[in-house]
């Protein structure tokens, strides 16, 4: 840990030469904390967050989420992971290693481009994204956040700061120290608060095999970590997490003011998994049929672009579709984007094109709290069409990446549907929705 004693004392004389002495910061703090609204105001759970989401699962392969950090704020591009609980951001303590970023232009319809094509019709352009400047409130060592990080025979190389380690399933990863800062948010009310919350100083990353060009990670999982669960005992916003991808973009929510409950499939969540939403056991269904693969434990990650099956799953399911594709479509086996693609008579042009050639999927969940809910899945979130005009399977086989028994539900099988994790309720919800049309109000019903 004896990089983390260097970042410490780098930090400081980061803010040491910006000429702010730490009297002067924590009387803008207070400033900056609540204005125009005053602290009952703003501590109002009922109240919820909304942001826009960006990108899709292809070509861009990722969404992202832009969020305003420190005083004052900053916008930092981020990937919105239900897998995985610490925020952090890349940091400039300085950075021994700092993924790349990319030129990032948020257009209205929430697509994303990396050309400087066509500008005038662009809502917000922003340069190349800068590495986050850390704030001087470390986290100490005793903290019960730094505890939620760590096994619990963890021991502080030093009590004044948290050190921190994450790894992803794509073997990414990041080190770096724990701080707080000030995060700028709009909550449905219509008041701005800025909280105080804590977040990773990322300065040490390496990327994944699905490595996202972006500023960090915005951890949305069930821990006491998570900015959501920071918002919940700061009496903000309930413990709820939503989201609702579309293929061009859609929009995340903090709280439940944003949805009827009575219009939402709910099933429970299971308890025994602290880092993973997990609706529990499914049965698998394939063109309204049982298949007999029942037992399937699943995690909904949105961290993840495609959807995971084991591989007993993933190759019975894939032979009951090369089944129903005899004779119809050939194998593109010169088409390398996907293990298995398809190609037919001509370029297929969107995966409209193409649903009728495939049969749609189902997890059947037997313990839901009204019948046996089901997560329909279509065509059209189990596929994308290739840039060489080909339908490609986005369900992959789990098993080779390391997720043994999970079988894990990633986006492309999460659009055109509102998605709920109601920590408060430990419910997963679902419904589908229009996801190109945020909520306007305090309460839409989709």
């Amino acid at each position: 840990m004896g990089k983390g004693k260097q970042i410490v004392i780098m930090i400081f004389v980061v803010l040491a030469v910006s000429g702010a002495s730490s009297i002067d910061q924590q009387q803008k703090w207070r400033k900056w904390m609540s204005p125009g609204a005053s602290s009952s105001e703003a501590n109002r759970i009922g109240a919820s967050v909304i942001f826009p989401l960006y990108g899709n699962v292809y070509p861009n392969g990722f969404y992202f989420v832009q969020v305003f950090v420190g005083y004052p704020p900053r916008p930092y591009f981020l990937d919105p992971d239900t897998g995985s609980d610490l925020t952090w951001l890349q940091c400039d303590a300085p950075c021994v290693r700092c993924t790349k970023q990319v030129k990032t232009i948020l257009w209205p319809i929430g697509t994303l481009k990396t050309s400087l094509a066509d500008c005038h019709d662009s809502a917000m352009i922003w340069g190349f994204t800068h590495l986050y400047r850390p704030s001087n409130d470390l986290v100490v060592c005793k903290d019960p956040l730094c505890a939620s990080l760590h096994s619990s025979d963890y021991r502080c190389d030093n009590p004044e700061q948290c050190d921190y380690e994450v790894e992803y399933a794509d073997g990414g990863s990041s080190l770096g120290v724990l701080v707080n800062d000030l995060f700028s948010l709009n909550l449905t009310s219509g008041i701005r608060i800025n909280p105080r919350l804590t977040l990773g100083c990322g300065y040490d990353q390496l990327p994944g095999i699905s490595d996202h060009p972006l500023d960090g990670v915005l951890g949305l999982g069930k821990g006491k970590s998570s900015i959501v669960s920071q918002l919940r005992d700061q009496g903000v916003v309930k413990n709820v997490v939503g989201h609702c991808l579309s293929g061009q973009g859609g929009f995340l929510f903090f709280g439940e003011d944003v949805y009827d409950s009575s219009r939402i499939t709910w099933t429970p969540m299971l308890r025994d998994y602290t880092k993973h939403y997990s609706a529990g056991n499914a049965e698998l269904v394939f063109g309204g049929k049982s298949t007999g693969l029942k037992n399937l434990n699943v995690i909904f990650d949105s961290g993840s672009s495609y959807t995971y099956f084991n591989s007993q799953i993933y190759y019975a399911l894939l032979s009951l579709i090369k089944k129903g594709l005899s004779g119809k479509l050939r194998e593109a086996t010169d088409d390398r984007t996907l293990p298995f693609c398809w190609k037919g008579k001509k370029p297929f042009k969107s995966t409209r094109d193409v649903k009728k050639y495939f049969k749609p999927l189902a997890l059947r969940f037997p313990n839901g709290w009204k019948g046996k809910p089901q997560f329909e899945i279509s065509p059209e979130a189990y596929l994308i069409i290739s840039s060489k005009g080909n339908a490609c399977l986005g369900i992959l086989n789990g098993t080779d990446i390391g997720l043994n028994n999970f079988n894990m539900i990633g986006d492309i099988s999460m659009q055109d549907k509102l998605l709920i994790y109601d920590n408060e309720k430990q419910a997963i919800g679902w419904t589908a929705a229009n996801c190109d049309q945020p909520p306007r109000s305090n309460r839409v019903i989709l």
